[in-house]
């Protein structure tokens, strides 16, 4: 493991004065690889809370050219840059707050031909990604290689998020056995709606890397910050999931 160097220990004094994690969480935060799917409004704000903390490389998978309607929640998108990739603002936008950072960039969306390739290289995986078809290849994938997935979703002014541990937890495909019908690419959405469970996603990475306090392993935490509701919901593993129930 590559010790902080005092640069970083002058970075990140802060949090390593936070009980339970130290310079030695740091340390594992400075030698872990995270892969983010999307980097959207979800995904821009864990890519840049987990820039922020230290982590030492980011895999990044994000497709398209920044567009108008990007802007209202995808954080690492800029108005100079319409027309533009995504991952290219995504990739300068990181690298400005933390130049130390590692960055593995893909200018495209996770599918059935990388996802394999780009996952397997990754300590823990954060799903970010919109549209079910790609959350439950992610998971298949994370399942297949034995990954630690955080979970998360947002709609209107809800949000969930869970963690999922192959062999312990249940996987997504327990939690959603069908593709729920109905859902649209495009959705109603805030960006402080997004930015508020990205950074519980970022935090969910950072307890579960570094083994500090209690991570939502076999629980749905649900919100509506419509009237501030918060619910946190016990899961179980279905025992004929075709993706899990054979660990």
């Amino acid at each position: 493991m590559i010790p902080l160097n005092q640069e970083e220990k002058d970075t990140y004094a802060w949090q390593t004065t936070v009980p339970g994690f130290g310079e030695e969480g740091q340390e594992i935060l400075k030698n872990s690889t995270v892969f983010i799917s999307r980097c959207g409004g979800l995904g821009s704000v864990v890519a840049y809370e987990l820039a922020a903390a230290g982590i030492g490389k980011m895999i990044l998978a994000h497709g398209g050219n920044v567009k108008h309607s990007d802007l209202n929640r995808q954080l690492l998108m800029t108005h100079d840059w319409l027309g533009k990739p995504r991952i290219e603002s995504v990739e300068r936008r990181l690298k400005e707050l933390n130049p130390r950072l590692e960055i593995e960039a893909y200018n495209s969306n996770v599918n059935e031909e990388n996802a394999k390739e780009i996952m397997s290289k990754a300590d823990l995986i954060i799903d970010c990604a919109p549209l079910f078809e790609e959350r439950y290849l992610m998971n298949r994938e994370a399942v297949a290689n034995n990954i630690p997935l955080v979970e998360c979703a947002m709609f209107e002014l809800q949000a969930q998020i869970t963690t999922i541990i192959p062999g312990k937890t249940p996987c997504l495909s327990c939690i959603y056995p069908e593709n729920p019908p109905g859902w649209k690419r495009r959705f109603p959405v805030f960006g402080a709606v997004s930015g508020t469970v990205g950074c519980m996603a970022a935090m969910e990475a950072i307890k579960v890397l570094s083994n500090l306090g209690d991570t939502l392993e076999s629980k749905l935490l649900s919100f509506d910050l419509r009237d501030m509701t918060f619910l946190k919901s016990q899961l179980a593993k279905s025992e004929d999931c075709p993706v899990c129930s054979k660990l």
